[in-house]
């Protein structure tokens, strides 16, 4: 057997064994997608009239405000849901599995791989679930085309691995799963500090570039160009140039934690 054809069965093993876990004890994921389910139904029924003015110049009512903000919400949900890869991957660190496995006769990276790609899964999973409680909602994208779906949910999927390579590597560089969950807790504030619920140049001078240039805008303006037709811009590259660079960045740091020397 070839080392490709190895390193995708021991990949495939553990992705299945990190699913498996997901569904025996589905608390966790749970957890986190009800943050953003909470959010938008917050934000549209509780805030939604007051928000609503500042969208569009102002005057805009609640089902213009329901699409402005699903797809920051959609977004949203990918930084809630990575945060169970920081948790589980410090679980594995702090039970002695990861020490075990690389003791094993097994494709080192896959391991990794498999907290990966079962967060990515996952991730795409409570996208959709919380996709279908915006359109409960009122969320409709009648003008994209085929192709700019296909696009959003590759820029989703994209963000989604981006994401999680950066779980992992904070997951495998705190001592605790507690402290893991602490130190994954900006993916699920920098949203709030973006254009998910209010556009950027509506806030003061001084805080407009920390919201326009930080990952989580370009992202969400370029889903809104697709899905609703909107102005993209520079955002599309500025998305995917963060997606990359967050993507390259969390790879090189988890698999160089993974094969330092334990301690």
């Amino acid at each position: 057997m070839s080392a490709l054809s190895l390193a995708v069965r021991d990949s495939n093993t553990m992705l299945r064994r990190n699913l498996l876990h997901a569904w025996r004890y589905p608390s966790g994921t749970l957890n986190l997608l009800l943050t953003p389910i909470m959010m938008l139904l917050l934000f549209v029924y509780i805030f939604g009239d007051v928000m609503s003015a500042g969208i569009g110049g102002g005057g805009a009512d609640r089902s213009e405000y329901i699409a402005y903000i699903v797809p920051g919400i959609l977004m949203m949900t990918i930084g809630s849901t990575v945060i169970g890869a920081a948790v589980y991957i410090s679980m594995d660190m702090a039970e002695g599995l990861i020490a075990r496995f690389r003791t094993m006769a097994v494709y080192r990276g896959s391991v990794i791989i498999g907290h990966v790609v079962g967060s990515v899964l996952q991730s795409i999973a409570s996208v959709v679930l919380v996709g279908a409680v915006g359109v409960a909602i009122g969320f409709r994208s009648t003008d994209a085309t085929a192709l700019e779906w296909i696009a959003a949910f590759g820029l989703l999927a994209l963000f989604a691995l981006a994401l999680t390579w950066i779980a992992v590597g904070m997951g495998m560089a705190s001592p605790n799963p507690e402290a893991a969950s602490n130190a994954a807790m900006p993916l699920i504030l920098l949203p709030l500090v973006s254009s998910a619920f209010i556009p950027a140049d509506t806030m003061p001078g001084w805080f407009r570039p920390i919201a326009e240039y930080q990952p989580f805008t370009p992202a969400i303006e370029t889903l809104r160009g697709l899905l609703l037709g909107t102005e993209i811009g520079h955002n599309g590259w500025l998305a995917v140039a963060w997606c990359v660079g967050l993507t390259l960045l969390g790879y090189f740091w988890s698999m160089a934690l993974f094969n330092r020397d334990p301690k």
